[in-house]
């Protein structure tokens, strides 16, 4: 017997009840910023990258600089951060807000677009994994080959020259504890990321930094490439000597919120993780329990049904409605043969 057009007004009447207890899914996406040497396409940044996007339910990017490889070693960092800050602008995909997965340098440069990038999209959450946020007292590992020993003789120069500055990335976050005035001076990049210079600080840059829905800074236990390792978490030295390490709650960055990191801390916004093993040796569970969190968006993560007596309410509402309309479990009797 065919359905009255009462019953059927009554089905989708309760359809479109069901359909507003479903949240829309909206995932915010994610870009990756690699660290020095490494690049895009390189199996195992492309496989980071993948997992996460599977695992989260969001679409992640990896942001290439140039060629990669040469250019995070030669590259001033300032260029490196106004290259992906065009390049995220510039991408459909991210202008209603996408959130940042840093690895070691990738951090500085991520943060710099956080600060300094005018009229890019907003970033929701910034993942920082290993990253040199107080500055690195060394240059992180290179090697024995040619482009290594240059670097080294470069590095034996004037590190806070001009020439140095322009031409060796890291020299952007390389920061010497006794050698404070020539860093503040000549580094072109981290005191200013850090608005550490005196009369030249800038309220823009904490505004923007304090937007973060979430900051997670992860450190590793045993990272022998960041010296000091808490620097990931924006520790280091006291200015004059390398006799200890300041966590950052005691660094002025910290107690004069220079950047904003002591007002996220305290909105509960920043989580310090450590994990164990070497810089940037993070294993997949690790990757699920402190990454993906951060980068599935609220709605993916709650289930259609929150809880089982909510699965019943709802269960209940589709059999109901089935019945009315005449489309339940019954209808098949309708197509039965004798």
């Amino acid at each position: 017997m065919a359905s009255s057009p009462l019953r059927r007004s009554t089905f989708f009447f309760f359809a479109i009840f069901i359909i507003t207890l479903i949240p829309f899914v909206h995932s915010v996406p994610f870009i990756v910023l690699h660290g020095i040497g490494d690049k895009c396409t390189n199996g195992g940044i492309s496989q980071f990258t993948e997992l996460l996007s599977s695992w989260s339910g969001s679409q992640g990017y990896c942001i290439e600089i140039g060629d990669g490889s040469w250019d995070s070693w030669t590259m001033p960092l300032m260029e490196q951060t106004a290259v992906v800050c065009e390049k995220v602008k510039n991408m459909s995909e991210l202008s209603e807000g996408y959130s940042i997965v840093g690895l070691s340098q990738g951090n500085v440069i991520g943060r710099g677009v956080i600060e300094f990038c005018d009229g890019g999209p907003p970033v929701k959450n910034f993942i920082s994994i290993g990253g040199p946020h107080a500055g690195t007292a060394s240059i992180p590992l290179c090697g024995s080959g040619w482009f290594c020993i240059l670097v080294d003789s470069l590095i034996k120069s004037e590190v806070y020259s001009n020439y140095v500055q322009e031409h060796l990335a890291p020299s952007g976050y390389l920061k010497i504890p006794t050698d404070i005035s020539d860093y503040i001076k000549g580094c072109r990049f981290l005191p200013k990321l850090n608005n550490e210079i005196v009369g030249e600080r800038n309220s823009t840059y904490k505004e923007r930094f304090t937007s973060l829905q979430n900051l997670i800074l992860i450190m590793f236990e045993h990272d022998t490439i960041l010296i000091p390792k808490e620097t990931s978490w924006f520790g280091y030295y006291p200015d004059g000597t390398f006799d200890q390490v300041l966590p950052a709650q005691e660094t002025k960055l910290y107690t004069e919120d220079w950047i904003g990191l002591k007002t996220l801390d305290e909105e509960g916004k920043v989580k310090f993780i450590n994990v164990s093993g070497n810089h940037l040796q993070i294993t997949k569970s690790e990757m699920k329990k402190y990454i993906v969190p951060y980068l599935e968006d609220k709605a993916s993560i709650e289930l259609m049904v929150a809880d089982s007596s909510s699965h019943n309410l709802l269960s209940w509402m589709w059999n109901f409605l089935l019945e009315t309309a005449g489309l339940g479990e019954d209808r098949l009797l309708l197509h039965k043969t004798n």
